[in-house]
């Protein structure tokens, strides 16, 4: 949630966002007012808001996959609400905020072992589904993209009796080093379930075609690869229900993804261990990166590290993955999901980040997370649930080849967006360094494996789209 209330006889407005920051929540102070709404979009069409590119939010931006933690934005007169905070405002213009949650990663008092551990979370999760699904009076959808959390999913509602589920898959098309849909792993789960299933194959020229209208639903800047595919896959099933079930959440918060399992075996300070294996560049390469007017001290490398070691984790992983999805996850992900799918009216809500779920797995050992390669407990429930190849396959994502392997059209519309007019007199990026990233397009990529060109790209088509009063598309 994310709601304001003004209150007429003190002439206070209070605002709030709910534990997780699953939905959203901008603000902005003008001379003129305080404005508040859910995208920055409808902030910056006031003319007096201050566009001015924030060099923090871009430490964060360049660095952190696009996540740029609150209250800043990548604006410097647009901030938003921090999830698990309230905000007071009084007539006078003074603000006072208040964290009504925090989320702990402490083992119980009372030690489980792994069978009662799974129990727990199985019958948590449960709950967490019945909880989306009885508060929907319209059909109820999933998107199922073929992996473990969304089948999950499927299988759970099954379980709680929900007759004529729907489910909707989006593939693409395939590149020599990657292949663009999952279909191999939904179609099993959709038939065990007898789902009414429905998948999209969508073509790259469809996918170019639509890529400046998906940029200009994002709140942000968001480079996921995933979020055209979410955008597009959001305009079809919008046409079939308006509530869907989405696995969001369930990496974070039982430890799914690769870069856990090298930070846990990395060594070195809590900052060194998280650097190696997250952040997109390193300071050094980020000096190189931008102009000189956004240089400046490692902001994200500050931030990170105080993040890290705020009290109430046991171990290093326990560290991490309340960093993650406490703070990460609400910029990337979440929010990704959340404005492709509001885009065109539909609902997604998100059952592994039900805040008493997630209460329950920050205290689970780490090793019934990260183990059997990730996600080991949601694995032991599945297993029987649904087909194992879906359990032990490797982490798949919605894949979208042609925006990691930059080629053909799209390498030409990247190109064209980096050496516009627009891009070269903003002079956010040093021009040596965009020449290097054309000259071997293919070559850069990040430690999650993103393509620095394509991170590059969608920043400075965002801030034409959204920022920039000529070419602004919603001013």
């Amino acid at each position: 949630f994310a709601f304001a209330l003004w209150n007429l006889r003190e002439c206070t407005l209070f605002l709030a966002r709910d534990r997780l920051g699953i939905k959203p929540l901008y603000y902005s102070r003008t001379p003129r007012a305080f404005c508040f709404a859910s995208n920055s979009q409808a902030l910056l069409a006031a003319s007096d808001v201050d566009t001015a590119i924030d060099p923090v939010g871009l430490h964060h931006q360049l660095t952190l996959h696009a996540v740029i933690p609150a209250p800043r934005t990548i604006v410097q007169g647009i901030r938003k609400l921090a999830p698990a905070t309230t905000m007071t405002i009084d007539a006078q213009g003074n603000e006072r905020h208040r964290v009504y949650w925090r989320l702990t990663a402490l083992r119980p008092a009372e030690p489980r072992s792994e069978v009662e551990w799974t129990e727990a979370v199985h019958d948590a999760l449960r709950l967490a589904v019945r909880r989306r699904l009885d508060i929907a009076d319209v059909p109820v959808g999933v998107l199922l993209s073929g992996g473990l959390d969304s089948s999950l999913l499927v299988a759970l509602l099954a379980e709680s009796g929900v007759r004529d589920l729907r489910t909707f898959s989006v593939g693409f098309e395939d590149q020599p080093e990657e292949k663009g849909n999952e279909f191999e792993y939904s179609d099993p789960v959709a038939a065990r379930y007898q789902t009414r299933h429905h998948k999209y194959l969508i073509p790259n020229d469809q996918v170019l075609k639509r890529l400046p209208e998906a940029v200009t639903c994002m709140a942000e800047p968001m480079v996921g690869q995933d979020a055209v595919a979410f955008f597009l896959l959001s305009e079809q099933v919008s046409q079939a229900v308006k509530v869907v079930q989405s696995g969001q959440g369930a990496d974070e918060v039982f430890g799914g993804y690769f870069w856990y399992l090298r930070m846990a075996a990395e060594s070195g300070t809590d900052l060194e261990r998280f650097r190696q294996h997250y952040f997109d560049r390193d300071h050094a390469e980020f000096l190189e990166t931008v102009g000189p007017a956004w240089q400046g001290s490692d902001y994200t490398a500050q931030l990170i590290a105080e993040r890290l070691a705020e009290p109430g984790a046991e171990e290093y992983l326990d560290q991490v993955l309340r960093l993650d999805v406490t703070t990460l996850i609400v910029d990337d992900p979440v929010k990704r999901v959340d404005n492709m799918t509001m885009a065109w009216g539909l609902e997604a809500r998100v059952p592994f980040l039900d805040h008493e779920l997630v209460e329950l797995a920050m205290q689970l050992p780490p090793e019934l997370k990260i183990g059997s390669g990730g996600k080991h407990v949601l694995k032991k429930i599945a297993r029987g649930l649904l087909p194992d190849a879906v359990i032990d396959r490797p982490k798949g994502y919605f894949p979208v080849p042609a925006l990691k392997f930059v080629r053909g059209p799209f390498l030409e519309f990247m190109r064209d967006t980096v050496n516009s007019r627009a891009c070269r007199e903003r002079g956010l990026f040093q021009p040596t360094y965009l020449d290097r990233l054309l000259a071997e397009p293919e070559a850069h990529h990040t430690r999650l494996l993103g393509s620095k060109l394509w991170h590059s790209a969608l920043l400075e088509l965002w801030l034409q789209l959204n920022v920039d009063p000529a070419t602004r598309v919603n001013g």
